[in-house]
């Protein structure tokens, strides 16, 4: 069960669209008790933002007139990586999302659109940070831990910076450590989506979780090929 966000807890975001109506409106509606709103219509400010302050969540639009976004969204990934990232666009197909999903993005809006749906993806994307067990939990395996309630991992007592996404991911994989999941099965449960969105989605964010969590270290996140991926030693 998903536990539902926390009405006390502030969320600051970063709105990047070039379209002052749109993202005068948001920054209206995310003025609410709950959120502090930042705006920006060019992609150069909101990197300048990103990294110079702290947001939980940043809403992007896909085509900035310099620059299509999704060319930066790595970039944004390095300046905020915990920020729940959601792409705004008005192109709404599959390769749409594959590309956004691939870059970074933890999950892909099409406008025209209705607030409380921007509102309701916020939430639901920074909930993947708290995956679907008691936030009083501590998921361990081997030398990984991971602090459900506190959204944040460690391998050896070093900490790993991950995004929600990837947090969502590795908890997933350690709930179901020595159990091998399907692509599919993955991305359903991590994304929400099903496996017509792009199995390349997952091999991307594995190619990526692998570097942070296994780098230097006795590798636990294993490919059975032909089936899936699963997190065990090579002892196990």
């Amino acid at each position: 069960m998903e536990h539902p966000p926390d009405t006390h807890e502030r969320v600051r975001v970063l709105i990047v669209d070039d379209d002052d109506g749109i993202r005068l409106l948001l920054q209206s509606i995310l003025s609410a008790p709950r959120f502090d709103a930042v705006g920006t219509a060019n992609a150069a400010d909101a990197l300048r933002l990103a990294r110079a302050e702290s947001f939980d969540a940043i809403l992007l639009d896909r085509f900035l007139p310099e620059v299509d976004a999704v060319q930066i969204i790595p970039t944004l990934r390095a300046a905020a990586p915990a920020a729940a990232l959601v792409l705004l666009s008005a192109v709404d197909d599959v390769d749409a999302r594959v590309a956004a999903l691939r870059s970074g993005a933890d999950d892909f809006l099409t406008k025209p659109f209705h607030v409380s749906e921007v509102i309701a993806r916020i939430d639901a994307v920074r909930r993947r940070g708290r995956p679907g067990v008691d936030e009083s939990d501590t998921l361990l395996y081997a030398d990984l831990m991971i602090d459900l309630a506190g959204r944040r991992a460690r391998r050896s007592g070093e900490v790993l910076t991950l995004t929600p996404t990837e947090l969502r991911l590795l908890a997933f994989l350690t709930q179901n450590a020595e159990r091998v999941l399907s692509r599919g099965q993955l991305l359903e449960h991590v994304w929400g989506y099903d496996l017509s969105t792009g199995a390349d989605v997952v091999e991307k964010a594995i190619s990526t979780l692998r570097k942070k969590v296994d780098a230097g270290r006795e590798p636990l996140i294993q490919t059975v090929r032909g089936f899936g991926y699963c997190l065990r030693t090579e002892r196990a």
